[in-house]
Order: C-alpha cells, then sequence, then structure tokens
C-alpha cells in the first residue's frame, strides 16, 4: 500500500527544542575544602603564635636531640631545639630553636642559654630530673632590651638565685683553696648561705667568688664584715692544749666560707647586694686589727742561713709584724764572702700603740714615719737577728730585738728600702756546743767502760746464780722449821689447853697483887706513919666489920 504523496509535505519531522543543562555540586569536594580551610586558619594562627627562632653556640651537643630537647625558663617550656648543625669551622656546634611567642621578650642580648644536665657535688646535687627526662636547654632572661637571634651558650650553669629572698655578694681571694661551687656559707657555725658562681680574675693574680646570703641573715652582713676560708681542719697546739676545729664534714670536703663583723666596729650599716669583700685565709687573718700600708725592708747577713725560708715571720720582741719576702746571695770582692741579703715586708702598724706613740711628732709621710721609727729603734740597738723558731726542723724566724752590747750601726735613712743592721744568731754557737759536746763524748773511754760493765755483770750473774743454789733453799728450810714452832705454840695456847687455863689463873692473881699494892700506896701517901705505927682500922670501918660478921654467923 503506498502512501500518499500530498500527505508527505503536510507532515513534516518536528524542530527540536534545545533546553539548558542543570549541573549539581558533588558533595565529595566539600572534605577538601573543609581541609584547606582549617589549614588555612591553623598556618594563620601558628603564625600569629610562632615566636622568634634562636641560634644557640655550644661546645658540644651531647644530650641535645632535634624534636625532643626542649627549651625551659624556669622549668617552664618555652621552645624546643628544631636544628642542629656545626659551624664553619667545625668549631662549635649551633642549635636552632623555636620559642614560642609569649617569650618573645625572653630573647635579649644578654639573656643566658645552658644545657641542664645531672651535676653532683659534695653536699649538693642539680639537674637529676634529666636522669629521667633527658637534657635540656636551661635560660636566663636579662635586664637588656635589645633584641638577638645569635647567642653563645654557657658550658656551666650560671649562678640561679631568682625567686630566692636575699643578697648577693663578691669576694676577692689570691688563692681560691678547696672552695668549690655549692660550698655552705657560715655565720657563727650556722649555714646561712652558699657559693653560687667563682671565676678567675682577668689578670689572672686571683679569684673572685660570688656568694648568696639567705635572707633574713643577709642583713648580718655590714660593711665591716670579714669573711675568710673555712676549708678543711684547724689544728693548733699552744700552751693550752691542742685544739681541732672546723665548721662542718661538708666544709672539710668541699670548703665553705664564713664571715663575722670585726669585733671592734659598731653599728655598721648593712652592706648592699653586690658589695665586695676580702676573702682572709683563716679567721685569725679576718679578725686582725688593720695592717695599714706595708714597707719593705732589707737586712745583710753574713752567714749561713740555712733553715729560712720565704714567708718565715719577722718578729719585734715577740710580736709578728712581718715576713719575708725573698732571700739572695751577695757577693763582697773585698772579703770574698758570699752575704745573705734579706728582703722583709713590714707592718709597721702592727706595732699597735708603740707605732703611734714614736710616730706621733715629726714627718707625716708614711715613708719618712717609718724612716724616723727604725732609726730611732736602731740607735737604741735594734738588731735583725736569725734565731730558731723549730728544734725538730730546724725551721729560723727573724727577730727584731734590741742586742745589749752590740756596738753603734751606721744607718742611712735615704736608703731605699731601709736596711736594718744584723747581728749574728745563736745558730753558729749552737751548732759549736754540740760539736764540744759530741767531741767530749767521742773522748771517753767507751771501752774501758764496757768492759769493766761486762765484768760486773759476769760478777753479778755469780752472785745470783749462788743466792738461787745455797741460800734461797737454806732459807725455805728456816721458814719450814719457824712454820713449825708456830704451829706448836698455836696448839698449846688452845682453848681447851691446861698451858692456857693456868696462863688465865696467873694472869688473874697478877692483877690481885697489882690491887694490893695500889692500895697500900694510896694509904701510904695519905698516912705515911702507918710505916711505924701500922695500920689502924677506922671506927667505921671497924664496926662495919663486925657488923658483917654478925651478920655471917
Amino acid at each position: 500500500m503506498l502512501d500518499d504523496p500530498g500527505a508527505s509535505h503536510d507532515r513534516s519531522p518536528p524542530t527540536p527544542r534545545v533546553e539548558a543543562k542543570r549541573r549539581s555540586v558533588s558533595l565529595i569536594w566539600i572534605v577538601p575544602i573543609t581541609a584547606a580551610l582549617v589549614g588555612m586558619v591553623l598556618l594563620i594562627n601558628a603564625w600569629r603564635a610562632a615566636g622568634p627562632r634562636i641560634t644557640i653556640s655550644f661546645q658540644t651537643a651531647e644530650g641535645l636531640e632535634v624534636g625532643k630537647t626542649l627549651v625551659k625558663y624556669r622549668n617552664v617550656t618555652i621552645g624546643h631545639v628544631t636544628a642542629i648543625s656545626l659551624s664553619a669551622d667545625h668549631a662549635r656546634v649551633l642549635v636552632t630553636a623555636d620559642l614560642v611567642k609569649s617569650a618573645e621578650d625572653l630573647a635579649t642580648s644578654d639573656a643566658r642559654f645552658w644545657v641542664v644536665r645531672p651535676r653532683f657535688g659534695i653536699g649538693w646535687v642539680s639537674g637529676l630530673d634529666t636522669l629521667v627526662s633527658g637534657a635540656f636547654i636551661g635560660a636566663e632572661a636579662g635586664a637588656s632590651k635589645a633584641r638577638s637571634r645569635q647567642f653563645i651558650g654557657l658550658e656551666n650553669p650560671p649562678p640561679l638565685t631568682h625567686g630566692l629572698q636575699g643578697k648577693t655578694f663578691v669576694l676577692h681571694t689570691d688563692q681560691l683553696g678547696s672552695i668549690n661551687l655549692g660550698a655552705p656559707v657560715y655565720f657563727r657555725r650556722f649555714q646561712v648561705g652558699r657559693v653560687v658562681d667563682q671565676q678567675l680574675e682577668a689578670d689572672g693574680r686571683g679569684g673572685r667568688l660570688v656568694v648568696f646570703i639567705d635572707a633574713p641573715n643577709d642583713r648580718f652582713v655590714t660593711r665591716a664584715t670579714r669573711f675568710w676560708n673555712a676549708s678543711g681542719i684547724d689544728v693548733t697546739l699552744g700552751a693550752d692544749g691542742l685544739k681541732l676545729k672546723t665548721e662542718s664534714l661538708a666544709s672539710v670536703l668541699a670548703g665553705g666560707v664564713a664571715f663575722e663583723t670585726a669585733p671592734a666596729v659598731r653599728d655598721s650599716p648593712p652592706a648592699p647586694p653586690g658589695a665586695r669583700f676580702t676573702l682572709f685565709k683563716d679567721e685569725a687573718a679576718a679578725m686582725a686589727p688593720p695592717d695599714g700600708e706595708p714597707h719593705y725592708v732589707r737586712m745583710r747577713f753574713e752567714q749561713s742561713l740555712r733553715g729560712l725560708t720565704i714567708g718565715a715571720p719577722v718578729e719585734f720582741i715577740g710580736v709578728n709584724i712581718g715576713s719575708v719576702s725573698s732571700i739572695d746571695l751577695d757577693y763582697d770582692a773585698r772579703e770574698q764572702s758570699f752575704p745573705v741579703i734579706v728582703t722583709a715586708l713590714i707592718y709597721p702598724h702592727r706595732m699597735g700603740r708603740a707605732y703611734d706613740t714614736l710616730t706621733q711628732q715629726g714627718a707625716t709621710e708614711s715613708d719618712a714615719k717609718m724612716a724616723r721609727l727604725v732609726g730611732q729603734l736602731v740607735a737604741r740597738g735594734l738588731r735583725a737577728q736569725p734565731r730558731t723558731g723549730n728544734l725538730l726542723t730546724g725551721q729560723l724566724y727573724i727577730a727584731l730585738d734590741f742586742i745589749p752590747g752590740e756596738r753603734k750601726a751606721r744607718f742611712s735613712v735615704d736608703s731605699q728600702p731601709l736596711e736594718i743592721p744584723t747581728a749574728r744568731g745563736s745558730i753558729g754557737e749552737l751548732q759549736t756546743q754540740l760539736a764540744s759536746v759530741v767531741k767530749k763524748v767521742n773522748a771517753l773511754p767507751l771501752r774501758d767502760i764496757a768492759a769493766h760493765l761486762d765484768r760486773d755483770l759476769e760478777s753479778l750473774q755469780g752472785s745470783l746464780v749462788q743466792l738461787n743454789g745455797e741460800v734461797l733453799p737454806a732459807a725455805k728450810s728456816t721458814l719450814g722449821a719457824l712454820q713449825n714452832t708456830l704451829g706448836v705454840v698455836d696448839r698449846t695456847l688452845a682453848e681447851d689447853s691446861p698451858w692456857r687455863e693456868n696462863l688465865n689463873e696467873t694472869l688473874t692473881e697478877a692483877r690481885r697483887s697489882l690491887r694490893s699494892v695500889r692500895s697500900l700506896s694510896e694509904y701510904l701517901n695519905r698516912h705515911p706513919e702507918g710505916l711505924i705505927r701500922g695500920r689502924r682500922v677506922p671506927q667505921l670501918e671497924l664496926e662495919a666489920s663486925r657488923r658483917t660478921e654478925d651478920g655471917a654467923q
């Protein structure tokens, strides 16, 4: 069946209609978009909260680890280590650390950083917690306002006194001795502080100690306070016996410092923080009166001074006024001898009132006063003489004393240093006397004396043998016979023995006879005529006798 052609023209295909397609966002994109926003927020917060990045230079990185080692200030974490590297010359270790925002003010130019590790000492322990947690970098804030990012770390912890009530004082000393960090500080044997720092002076001639005195005991440190080294044991042997003195066992092992106010000073104001003092070697030196200005004197001896050492005391009439500072040999071409030149450091103020009295008139300068003083004493016979200070060790000291009979010596007040005339010591005389004694001992006939003594000992031995062999047995038999005799006497005088009864009766009759004789003697004393007339019985006695007889009948 065919279709109608006209119909084909009337029925055209429909015109297509284009419609816009609607797209929708997938939910899967929400997750990365949210993560990105959160990351941006975290980055912004981290940037805002980030503190400064600092670099600390150390000699070694022992105990430090990246990402683990913390930076602490007063035991509060303020950062952590982010990198560790070597310096360009490989001489040091550069530790990079990021601090928190709140610690930004701590990164000043005078801030100090160090590695906290376990440290042990006599009587103290520090950093013990790092045995478990590991080492960390300690920080201490400075007083400067200038910011810095580069620091040189300390190899030893600084003195930490923050948060403690008290004062810090600086002590200067020629020799540190056995005083260590953490050594105790005593006041009247009470521990009131400790040593927090020690350093060598820049010129190398001494050291400095920093001590911290806890409050309220810091008020006892005044302008007149004296500090001394209280380390070890002080043993003295004097007229009152042996004395043993020490502060504590800790001061014996680790050293210690003690202080006291000078006894002659009263109402001295308290010392400010950081005040400087001198550390004396012992209590006696600390409490001694001020020595005043020292002066050098020279002495020329024409004899051997073996036993005299540098530091030996120089005494004026038994009072220590200085010490020997040098001993040198000289040569005298005219005499072809080798005199000994001794130089001593003298403190004339140690003479006390004697110095004030002798120098109160005349010159006002110190050197002129010293010259005038020595000139007056030399004119009166003052001489320098070596004397033995210890017979066992042979040590010598220089005695400035008035020697009677010495010739007048020349003395120049213009010589520098002053030269004091000398006198020979008694050392040579003592040696001569000892040699004479030894010579006399050697001259004794010791061999003949020993021979005679040997013969006497042989004779004595023979006498002892005869005594043991003959005399002692005879004496023993005699004592036996005497013992038997005493036994017989004892048995004879026993209580039931007739000899004893007869002896008692004899003694009784003897007593009666003695009473009769005594009665007769008393009657004759009263009636001497009785020798001629006989005894007359008184009437009363006669009647009494008759009554007695009648009664008896």
